[in-house]
C-alpha cells in the first residue's frame, strides 16, 4: 500500500495539518473496482497500485490484539439490479453488508441512515460524512468505508514524564505537551531523514519521520523503505507531541489528475456491479487521528457516491519531534496503512 500512500498523498492539500486513511480509501476504491470492467477497472488498478484482491484487506482487518472495527457498506437504492456474483464479491471483505437506501424518495433521510451507520462503527468520531446535499433524487447508490483503531503502546509513555516543550510549526513557535520516553524501539537515518517506530497492540507500527522539508512534506518512496531496511532497535530517547488531528477531503478531482476519472463519467464501465448504467458522482472522506500517552485512537470512513447514467549507536539516540513530522499507522505483516498525517502546526 505504499504506492498508493505515496500516489495519493502528493495530490492533497499541501498546506496545514492533514489526516486520512489510505486503508479505507483504497477498501473503497477496490468495491468500485471489484465492479469496474474494462477502462475503468484498469484505471482504478492502477491507481490502488495493485488489484483488489491483493490488498489483503481482510487480513489487515484483524490485526491480534487491537480494537478495530471495520464496515464495508453497499447502500442500494429499490430497484436497482446489483448482480449476485457482485454482492459475493463484496461479501469476503470485513464488515461487508448490502442495504436498501431510499434515494428516490428521501435522499437526506437515506443520507442520514449512511451518516448514522458510520458514527456507531467509529465511535462518533466520524459524522456527516455525507454533507448536506451530497445524496440526491439521482443517486444509486454509496459504498461506504469505515474503519475505527484504537491500539495502546506496547511501552507506554509516562505522564509524569509530559512536559510543556517549544515545537517550530510552520506558523511560528509554540509551547505544546511534550511527551517523553527513552527505551528501545526500530529506528534509521538517511538522506536528512529520521524515523522512529513505536510498536502498538495489534502488532501495529506507529513510524514518526522527520524531514528535511520545513513544511513536512513526505520522503519519496525509495527513501521510505530505505528508512524501513535499515532500522534497528535501539535506545531512543524520543520527544514527541500529544496531538489530535482531523480532516476532511473530497476524492474525485484527485482521482481524475491520477488518471481515474473514466468512472465519474458517462463512459464508466461498472457492469460487473449492476446491469443498469451507473458511475462515480463523488468521494467523500473524513479521518481522526488522536496520539497520547497510553496509545493512539483513529477513525476514518470514506463514501462513494454513485449516480445513473544503519543506525546503531552506542548511546540513545535523541529524537526531538519539535518541528513539522509526519506519522503512519501501519500493520507492517500485511503492509496496510491505516492513517497518515502530517503535523505542520500543534
Amino acid at each position: 500500500m505504499d504506492d498508493f500512500l505515496m500516489t495519493l498523498h502528493g495530490r492533497l492539500p499541501a498546506e496545514a495539518n492533514l489526516v486520512w486513511s489510505p486503508y479505507s480509501v483504497a477498501s473503497a476504491l477496490a468495491l468500485v473496482a471489484a465492479g469496474a470492467r474494462g477502462r475503468t477497472r484498469e484505471e482504478l488498478t492502477r491507481v490502488l497500485g495493485a488489484p483488489p484482491e491483493r490488498l489483503r484487506l481482510a487480513e489487515a482487518a484483524a490485526p491480534g490484539d487491537a480494537e478495530i472495527r471495520v464496515a464495508n457498506v453497499l447502500w442500494a437504492r429499490a430497484g436497482l439490479p446489483v448482480k449476485d456474483a457482485y454482492r459475493q464479491a463484496i461479501a469476503e471483505l470485513p464488515g461487508a453488508a448490502f442495504r436498501v437506501a431510499d434515494f428516490a424518495g428521501d435522499p437526506d433521510a437515506a443520507r442520514r441512515v449512511v451518516n448514522a451507520e458510520v458514527e456507531k462503527v467509529t465511535e462518533e468520531l466520524i459524522q456527516d460524512l455525507l454533507p448536506p446535499g451530497s445524496v440526491d433524487r439521482r443517486t444509486a447508490a454509496v459504498i461506504a468505508n469505515a474503519l475505527y483503531l484504537k491500539a495502546a503502546w506496547r511501552s507506554p509513555f509516562a505522564e509524569r514524564d509530559t512536559r510543556s516543550e517549544p515545537f517550530h510549526g510552520v506558523h511560528g513557535r509554540k509551547r505544546v505537551p511534550m511527551m517523553r520516553r527513552t527505551g528501545r524501539m526500530a529506528y534509521a537515518e538517511t538522506e536528512g531523514w529520521r524515523m522512529a517506530a513505536l510498536a502498538a497492540d495489534g502488532e501495529v507500527a506507529v513510524e514518526v519521520l522527520v524531514g528535511p522539508d520545513p513544511a513536512g512534506a513526505p520522503p519519496g518512496l525509495d527513501v521510505l523503505r530505505r528508512l524501513r531496511d535499515s532500522a534497528r532497535h535501539v535506545s531512543v530517547a524520543l520527544s514527541l507531541p500529544r496531538f489530535r488531528v482531523e480532516s476532511r477531503v473530497s476524492l474525485g478531482e484527485t482521482l481524475d489528475t491520477l488518471g481515474a476519472g473514466t468512472a465519474f463519467t458517462g463512459d464508466a464501465d461498472l457492469s460487473g456491479m449492476s446491469a443498469e448504467p451507473v458511475h462515480l458522482d463523488r468521494i467523500e472522506h473524513k479521518a481522526v487521528l488522536d496520539v497520547d500517552e497510553a496509545g493512539f485512537e483513529g477513525a476514518a470512513a470514506t463514501a462513494v457516491v454513485m449516480t445513473l447514467s544503519a543506525f546503531t549507536p552506542g548511546r540513545p539516540v535523541e529524537f526531538r519531534v519539535d518541528r513539522p513530522f509526519l506519522v503512519l499507522v501501519r500493520h507492517p505483516r500485511t503492509e496496510a496503512i491505516y492513517f497518515a498525517a502530517r503535523i505542520t502546526d500543534l
